[in-house]
């Protein structure tokens, strides 16, 4: 019934159409009209509503520009095959299902929408149409498997270093894979990665940036924990721009990482990170919550942590809750 409804508005370009004659043509209710609309709005068309002359379509959800993409991308490996889609499921779903036929390293799935996005244990990411960067990367790095953590926090510096200098805003790193500006979520990083004889085969590096969402755009109940690129510098991103300057920054880092190891990227991590030498809280996945001064990460991409009562720790996995300022006079001590 969408398509439908979105024909007829091309069909009466810049003009109003009556919800009467849209329930006609359609051959259903004004309630269902008024729902059809409704959904249509909640995947990035805007209308106008006039009570004696029925709606009017005003805009439609941007789109990305592939042909400007692809000549403005810089890199060798990453993105140079490219699979679009208007609405997946989950982009990370596509990446599985091109790697089971064969894609090599550096494809990437880009995606309008995602009825499914997902984020780390399960969780269900907030990606509307045309909005933000929605998109999975193939990687085939020859690195034993519990190198895998630091892949994701290869991947956290690579995207921010970029938007900090694309877009001209102070974000920072939270442990292990999120984005935060002024202590809210842009951007969310997921890795699922498969393995054999301990080595890894392949992999998808999910990423989720929330470049143009207004605050309409968010349900009520991420308003105070979310944001945006475009709220958060006054201003509408290229996501064609962007996406390219992250893979040739990704590409760089992570030749870098081949090169000389962990090392590196460590360092910058470290000095991106909102998460270190502060106090924090992780709740882990059994249910545990250790509690102390966020000191480093180990050389597996760990977050050690001295906690109250002085042992030093190191967590693989878990949510951060921060509290108080970063002190960097403790990265001294």
């Amino acid at each position: 019934m969408l398509d439908t409804i979105l024909q007829i508005f091309e069909d009466n370009r810049g003009s109003y159409v009556s919800g009467e004659e849209l329930s006609k043509q359609l051959g259903c209710s004004r309630t269902a009209v008024w729902k059809g609309i409704r959904s249509l709005r909640a995947q990035g068309y805007v209308f106008e509503a006039s009570s004696r002359r029925g709606y009017r379509l005003i805009q439609a959800p941007a789109k990305l520009d592939i042909p400007v993409f692809l000549s403005k991308l810089e890199t060798q490996t990453l993105g140079r095959s490219l699979h679009y889609y208007d609405e997946v499921d989950s982009t990370q779903t596509i990446a599985q299902q091109k790697i089971a036929e064969g894609a090599p390293e550096g494809t990437l799935i880009i995606a309008e929408s995602q009825t499914a996005g997902r984020g780390r244990m399960g969780r269900k990411w907030h990606s509307p149409k045309g909005k933000g960067i929605w998109m999975s990367l193939v990687l085939k790095p020859q690195i034993p498997i519990h190198f895998a953590p630091q892949l994701t926090l290869l991947t956290a510096v690579a995207l921010c270093r970029t938007i900090r200098r694309e877009c001209n805003v102070d974000i920072g790193i939270k442990w292990p894979n999120d984005l935060l500006i002024d202590g809210k979520k842009v951007c969310g990083i997921l890795l699922e990665s498969s393995a054999e004889d301990e080595r890894i085969k392949h992999i998808i590096c999910g990423i989720g940036i929330s470049a143009n969402l207004s605050l309409e755009d968010y349900p009520p109940e991420l308003h105070a924990i979310a944001t945006s690129l475009a709220i958060a510098s006054g201003k509408e991103v290229s996501r064609e721009s962007l996406i390219v300057a992250i893979l040739k920054e990704l590409e760089q880092l992570y030749q870098l990482y081949h090169e000389e190891g962990f090392a590196s990227i460590r360092l910058l991590w470290e000095a991106l990170s909102v998460t270190l030498h502060r106090p924090i809280q992780v709740h882990t996945p059994r249910g545990g919550i250790v509690e102390g001064i966020a000191s480093g990460i180990d050389e597996s991409g760990g977050l050690r942590i001295v906690s109250t009562q002085g042992e030093e720790l190191c967590v693989f996995s878990g949510d951060v809750e921060l509290f108080g300022k970063r002190d960097d006079t403790l990265a001294q001590s």
